[in-house]
This record gives structure tokens, sequence and C-alpha cells, in this order.
């Protein structure tokens, strides 16, 4: 927010630099980010002056120049060679010297230099108003008042003003400090700290009267809870013109461009008073009548932008009597309903709608405007009618306006000032110091709350309807701590804490995991449980009606509670690959939300995402990619490391893997891993392969939470590993073989592992080669040659028996 300290000086007359203003704003809590210098004319007109044309002759090789001798009121005359055609002997005009930088509309500047015209040498320009911005006109030079003095400084006789811009980091609960009024009230309690005390001056409206009740523009409001108080009042014979420089300089100075006399003062009183205005042409509103209300969903709707909006059912919209569309009230106005130089009536209108309400409108369309900044904010319901008749007032001082019909002011419920109870020994507990009783006092009184009975326990408090930030005794005892100065406030340099340590089981089961995943290269992300609602639409598993939708949403794109870790992860793997980080392995423990008819469900899930080479590039290491069967052996390795073994496999259901497994353990689910869908992944730009695995956590935790880790010797004897090349059917898994071994071999079976499968020509049609390895060892002796190919050849038959197994 910007704060120019030339238009603060109107309400508080303080003389401090502006930097010592900067740093008592600051101490405030209204956090001043940088102070810029504002000249009204860039550059301040330094070396132009006054000068006075002694001759004038035309140029010997041009016909549309002119050569003249100009008196600058510094000794000998100069020659400057000029184009304009009103030029002529005895005028007062302005000129730019040698040296001085003059600057175009886009800010950019060229300096005069001596130089030859046509062979004519040429000391100095003669400047047109455009050439000084001071206006627009390029049709001649500039001609001054004849009783002005050669040598006269420019920035003299054009008042040029320079002005100091703060730059406010304005938090959002200060509501009351979003205009200059507000910074001025603020600053003046922190002056007063300083023993200096101020008078503040705020706008006089006690001039405002009606002068001719002759025309009415009624209003009709639907909904008191979207518009809790709405003023406007008709102003007739408006002449739409510039308004004064004074209007337009404070304007400049914290980045707005002047319009015209009516909008500049709207947009006067909403920086100086905190107070939204908008001022509509009253011939454009039919029925001479404004209803408030909201429109059916899809209602288009062009704004002052000229861009067509489609309106949304909660969109609270200025209609005339026939529910024609004429502003998106207290967030934008209307491309057919405003003021323009051919308005000669005003409905000029004053309200405070719904924050939340406004919140939502402007998110929804995209529009951040000094009005719904202000408004979703909260104003102040109060000032609604008083900066309604100062803006009245400057519109009938500077566009010749009359008030031709009383202020018509729809406020049913009128909102009192809130009261609290301030304890003094909370004070004392919460800052940690014990402030004078009489300084609590004055501070109160310095921000406009007032006392209403004391004790020596306490202050009964009202607080002021602008404060609508200050509603517990914490928020005051708040505000006496910033007036009377965070580094007045003692502090010891001991520091004493007490540690705590988690003995949550679940937390150190998530420790457990997080450091192993960590072991093995991935990286912990941290994704927002805020995502687009439109996401639901990637998988047919997930449903719109199952989304949990935010009441006062940030953006579209924060719109719902996420259904799925998924898309949060793609949206991070994207992310990175471009930024060409392509190698990843990211892994998340987040929760999902879901909406059903019996009520809201939160799911924990720990996901992974693996995409890319499994290692850095490296001559070390041959480059080998992530594929399916590296992400099921970091999945199965997990669950080993969890005691969780005897997994069932089948086949995924969701339908984002275009590959996919998913493991359970009975009837319990707990986790589906697979390939991302090609098709999915384009949405998100994404080229490579991506790899998700998605945990069921909830499930693991009830596995796994009571679960006891036993600890076994390490085996005195060998083991032995013997390998078979089996030949068996395409229709056999693993899993027959793996089980079928165990059954084989009770005891002295330990492992067995598939370490190749080779199908192709060679061999016969529907059959597959397995390569598996068994491990076998005896704990108490030493096997010997003849038990071992016992064991092997009982495994043989076996699989020859139930699963039609060859050797190869």
């Amino acid at each position: 927010m910007k704060i120019s300290y030339n238009w603060l000086q109107q309400f508080l007359q303080i003389d401090w630099a502006p930097e010592k203003t900067g740093e008592l704003l600051t101490d405030l809590g209204l956090e001043v980010e940088g102070i810029e210098t504002i000249e009204s004319i860039k550059g301040s007109l330094k070396g132009v002056v006054v000068g006075e044309v002694l001759t004038c002759v035309q140029h010997p090789n041009a016909d549309k120049l002119k050569v003249t001798t100009v008196n600058l009121g510094n000794g000998e005359p100069v020659q400057i060679v000029c184009g304009a055609p009103n030029v002529a002997a005895g005028q007062k005009v302005p000129v730019a010297t040698i040296g001085t930088v003059l600057y175009d509309e886009k800010g950019e500047g060229f300096k005069i230099k001596k130089g030859k015209i046509r062979g004519e040498e040429s000391h100095g320009m003669i400047c047109a108003e455009d050439e000084l911005g001071l206006g627009s006109s390029h049709d001649g030079i500039m001609i001054l008042d004849a009783a002005l003095e050669p040598g006269t400084l420019a920035s003299d006789v054009f008042n040029i003003e320079t002005d100091y811009v703060f730059e406010i980091g304005l938090t959002p609960n200060r509501a009351d400090a979003m205009s200059h009024f507000g910074v001025a009230r603020d600053l003046r309690a922190g002056l007063l700290q300083q023993n200096i005390n101020l008078e503040l001056i705020s706008p006089s409206v006690s001039d405002f009267h009606v002068a001719e009740r002759r025309l009415k523009t009624d209003i009709e409001i639907e909904d008191k809870d979207l518009v809790p108080r709405y003023s406007g009042i008709t102003i007739t014979d408006v002449e739409v013109k510039d308004s004064p420089e004074w209007i337009q300089n404070r304007l400049k100075a914290i980045g707005i461009m002047p319009k015209n006399n009516v909008v500049d003062i709207t947009n006067y009183v909403l920086h100086e008073l905190g107070q939204p205005l908008h001022a509509f042409d009253a011939a454009k509103i039919k029925g001479g009548k404004i209803v408030v209300k909201t429109l059916e969903e899809g209602t288009k709707f062009t704004t002052l932008d000229e861009v067509e909006r489609e309106l949304s059912s909660e969109d609270i919209m200025i209609c005339d009597a026939e529910e024609n569309p004429l502003c998106i009230g207290g967030v934008f106005g209307g491309l057919k309903s405003g003021v323009t130089e051919n308005t000669t009536t005003v409905f000029l209108e004053s309200a405070y709608f719904n924050p939340v309400s406004i919140r939502k409108t402007a998110k929804r369309h995209g529009l951040n405007t000094d009005a719904s900044f202000r408004f979703e904010r909260g104003i102040d319901i109060n000032l609604t009618k008083y900066a309604l008749k100062r803006a009245a007032l400057l519109i009938e001082e500077y566009a010749g306006g009359k008030m031709s019909s009383d202020i018509m002011d729809f406020y049913p419920e009128k909102v009192n000032d809130f009261e609290v109870f301030l304890a003094f020994e909370k004070v004392y507990k919460l800052i940690g110091q014990e402030i004078p009783k009489e300084t609590i006092k004055n501070i109160l009184a310095s921000l406009d709350i007032k006392i209403n009975s004391a004790t020596e326990a306490g202050l009964g408090l009202v607080i002021p309807s602008y404060r609508v930030d200050v509603q517990r005794e914490a928020d005051v005892i708040e505000e006496i701590l910033r007036v009377y100065g965070y580094n007045n406030i003692d502090f010891s340099h001991k520091l004493n804490t007490s540690i705590s340590f988690d003995n949550d089981v679940f937390v150190k089961i998530e420790n457990i995991v997080a450091d192993q995943l960590v072991s093995q290269g991935f990286n912990e992300t941290m994704a927002n449980s805020l995502t687009k609602a439109d996401y639901v639409n990637l998988s047919e598993t997930l449903k719109e009606e199952h989304n949990v939708e935010m009441l006062n949403p940030l953006s579209n794109d924060l719109k719902v509670m996420r259904q799925s870790l998924l898309f949060s992860g793609l949206e991070s793997v994207a992310y990175n690959i471009n930024r060409k980080n392509s190698a990843l392995k990211f892994f998340e423990f987040g929760k999902t939300y879901h909406k059903y008819e019996n009520g809201y469900q939160e799911d924990k899930h720990l996901t992974l995402f693996v995409t890319g080479n499994r290692t850095k590039d490296s001559w070390k290491v041959a480059t080998q990619t992530s594929d399916f069967f590296y992400v099921k052996g970091i999945v199965t390795g997990l669950l080993t490391r969890l005691g969780i073994n005897n997994v069932k496999t089948s086949p995924v259901k969701s339908d984002v893997f275009s590959e996919g497994i998913s493991l359970s353990l009975g009837k319990t689910k707990l986790v589906d891993f697979g390939v991302v869908k090609r098709k999915l992944l384009k949405e998100f730009s994404i080229k490579q392969e991506v790899l998700f695995a998605d945990f069921n956590w909830d499930n693991i935790l009830s596995l796994v939470g009571n679960k006891k880790i036993k600890v076994a010797d390490l085996p005195k004897f060998p083991a032995v590993k013997r390998d078979l090349a089996l030949l068996i059917d395409n229709k056999v898994e693993f899993k027959e073989i793996y089980n079928l071994a165990f059954q084989s071999e009770r005891n002295l079976l330990k492992e067995v592992d598939l370490f190749d499968v080779y199908e192709g020509d060679k061999l016969p049609e529907g059959k597959k080669s397995y390569a598996v390895s068994f491990v076998i060892q005896d704990e108490n002796k030493t096997l010997n040659d003849k038990q071992i190919d016992k064991i092997m050849q009982k495994l043989q038959q076996t699989f020859e028996k139930n699963v039609g197994a060859e050797l190869r």
C-alpha cells in the first residue's frame, strides 16, 4: 500500500524527515518497506528557466524554422533555433538550457545539447507544454506571463511538488490503516508516546446541504446480510472535466492515473478515508431506482475493462429498476453505467458489503481492485455516510454539482461499538513487564478506545467500530504493546526452556520409513492440501461430489481439499523436470479429504514418485532407468522393514496406472503402485515415465503399531546357494514357485529368488524360462553335498509334479 507523505501532512502537521517518520510507522506495526521520492513532474524542470524572446527571424535554410535570440537573465542572450509556428519577439517562454534533461510520457529522458540545426547554432530549446510534462498540447510553444522576469526558475512558476511515498506492507488485520487518515491516526498515537501532541485534522463536512430536492434515486436492498449498509445521493448539473492539479498530484504520487474530476474524487476519498465509493451516470439508471441483488448463474456482464464476464449467483450486483446489471458491488464497475464526459447527473454510492462475499467474487473473477482490497478486509460501517458527504462536497466544489436529493441510507441494524474488559494483571503477564496504568490509559485514549469504567483490577473499554480486528482482551494488549514500543520492553539474556521427547509409536514408524527412503536417495516433499477442483476429472475413481470445497478460496487453483496426493506430486515432478532436474525420487506423508453422505473423512497416505535414472550420471556406474521392478523392490523393502510379510498380489483397480499391482494382507489393502498413464502425464506436460506408489498409511499403522521387533543371533554355520533353470508354462507365476518351494522344504530353505526370466523363439510355444535361486542353511551344523542334493531333488520333483516344470 502506498502512502503519500504530503497527503499525511494534511491530517497531521508533522515536520519530521520522511525516514524518521518511516521508522516510527514500522515500530507501530505499519512496516515501511521502502520510501520513494516522487516529483509531480519528473525531473522537477531543473534547468528550465523563463526566457524573453528578443528577436525572431526566418531560418535561412529552412522554411519552417525560426532563429531567435533569447534573454535567459544571466548575461549575453543566446541563439536558439525553434520550429514552433507561434514563436515571436517579445514573448516570455520556457527554455530548457544546455544540460537539461527532459522526460517523455514513458519516463525516458533526453539531454539538451549545444548543436547546429540546418547550419545555425542552437543553445537550448524553447518548449511546448507536452515537452515539459505540463500537458498534452504540442500545437506550439508555451507563452508565459509577460510580467515574469527572465531567468526565473520554471519550478517556481509551475509549483512543482516533491513528495515522499511510503510503501507499507499492510497485514490483513489492519483494515483501519488502509487510508491516509488511518495511517495519520496511528502516527499520532505513536507521536504521543514521544511527548509530541499534534492535532489530528479530519476533513469537515459541515457545509453539506441539499440545494434542491428535484431528482431522487430510490434504493432497494434484497439481502441485508450481504449489504448491511447502502447509502447514495443524486448530484445534478455536474460538469465532467479534468481534476484540479492538487488532486491529480495526490493520486499520481500513489500510482493512480487521473481520469476526470468525478472519478478522481471517488478515488481520492477512497485513499483519504478508506471508504470505497462508486459514481454512476444517473441517466443510465432506468426507472430511477437502484436495486442491490444477486442475479442468475451465468448472467453476462461487461466490466469497465471491456471484458465480458459470467456472473455467479452469489455475486452482489448493483442493478436498475429493470434488473439490468450496472456494477459488481464492491469490486468493479460496468462499462455502460460509468461516468463519461457527457455525464451531467451522478448517483454517488457509498456502501458496506459483506467481506466474505466480496472476497469470493474478487477471486472468482480474478479482480483485485482498490475497493475489493478494502471491502474484503472489513471497513468501518459507520464511515459510509461521512465519506459520501465528503465526496459530494468535493464534486460540488470541483465539478459544479448540486445536491438534488437527500442521502438515501439503508442501515436497518446499527452496528454498535464492541466492549471489552481489560485486566491489568493480564497486560503485565502477556507483555512480560509492568507498564504504568496511566501510560496504558493514555495509549488507549490515543487509539480512540474509550474507558467506560475503571477499577484497580482493570478497565471496561469501548472499541471504535473501525477497529474490526480488536475483539478480545489479547487484541487490546497487542495494541497497547505496539504503541508503547516493542523496543521498550526489557528482556532477559537467559533463556529457559524444556525439551520434549516424542514417544508416539506412530511418529517413530514414520521416521523409520523416512530414514530408509532418504538412504535410498529420496527427498521428502510437502505439498499444499488445497488444490484444483478439476483434478478429480482426471480419474474415474475420484468423484466431484466428494470434493471438500473452501467457502472462501484464495484462488481457483486452491479451491478444494485434495482427494489424492498424486496430482500435487506430479506438479512437483513437472516443476523439477522443467528445471533440468529429471532424475527424481520423492516421498510425502499427507492426508486426503473426502465428503461422503455420512460426513467428512480424512485418510493418511505415504506416496512415492520415481522417474528418470536411478543414480546420478557417473563414469563409475552404468546408467540405469528406474522401472517397475525397481519401485517394487523399494515398496516391498519398506513393508519388510515394518515386519509385513506374505502379502497378497492382485491387479490394481485405480485407473491412473497403465501397469500396476496392489499389495494387501488378508482383506487389508496396503499399497497400489505402478506406471502412471501417459495420458495423465500429458496433463502436466511430463514426457518421461513416472512410477507412483500410494500406501494406505492408516492400514499400515494398524498392522505395525504394536508389533515388536524380534532379535536373533547371527547364524554360526554357512549357507549354500543353488540355482535351477525351469522351463514352465507362461501362465505360471513366480509366486507359485515360491510357495511350492517352502511347502516342500520348511526347515532348511531360507530364501527363494527369481533372478532371470527368458521368453523367446528358442523356447517351445507357450513356455518361458525361470532362473530361480535357493538359499539353504542349517543353523546347527554344516550341510554336506548329500543333504543339499537331496533337498534340491525334492524341490525339482515338486515343481515337475505341480506346475509341469522341466529342467533346462
